[in-house]
């Protein structure tokens, strides 16, 4: 198991849903990385950062099951809720966010991983993005949106922050308490 992924366990309050989180980015501490950090301080949220593992593209053959891949999905198949943050590249998410949703498909091909893809259709699933338009693209969303709807997760929702002026800090505080809110979790006392 890489370094960057944690040993299981569910944080959380008892009968919150426990989260997670999947950052892609050329930048981790660029403006998606601050809206996702917003949150997962809101929360305790975990962010597991795909640029820290090494997932290798899907391929036919399945050669690749000593990468980070399986490791991380048995991960994240201990929370009931996963949010998925990338900026808006070119219409789509970030290369190290497709690559893992390509190798998804080994959940479905694999018959000793097809029980953990039966296992996603018990999950909550979340965006969280930032581009420099003013709606988040169409095309984006659908990826995401079509992706679990095809793997029987459920859709939560949305947070997006238009970032085309730079980092709006009031817009990422409104998206970020929004994202909470939906993902229903109360926020950590700060007091």
């Amino acid at each position: 198991m890489s370094a960057a992924i944690k040993a299981p366990g569910r944080p959380g309050k008892p009968g919150a849903p426990s989260t997670i989180a999947l950052f892609a980015s050329g930048r981790r501490h660029g403006n998606t990385g601050r809206l996702l950090d917003m949150i997962a301080s809101a929360i305790g949220m975990e962010v597991v950062d795909l640029a820290g593992l090494s997932i290798a593209p899907y391929n036919y053959e399945h050669s690749n099951r000593a990468d980070d891949f399986e490791p991380l999905m048995q991960r994240l198949l201990e929370f009931d809720q996963i949010v998925f943050a990338t900026p808006v590249y070119w219409y789509a998410p970030a290369a190290p966010m497709k690559l893992f949703l390509d190798r998804i498909s080994d959940l479905l091909d694999l018959p000793d991983l097809k029980p953990w893809g039966r296992r996603l259709r018990d999950k909550q699933a979340f965006v969280v993005c930032t581009s420099v338009y003013a709606a988040v693209p169409a095309p984006f969303e659908a990826a995401f949106r079509d992706t679990f709807a095809y793997l029987g997760i459920r859709y939560g929702g949305l947070a997006h922050v238009n970032c085309r002026r730079g980092y709006d800090s009031a817009a990422a505080r409104a998206a970020a308490a929004g994202m909470v809110e939906k993902l229903g979790v109360s926020p950590k006392n700060t007091n």
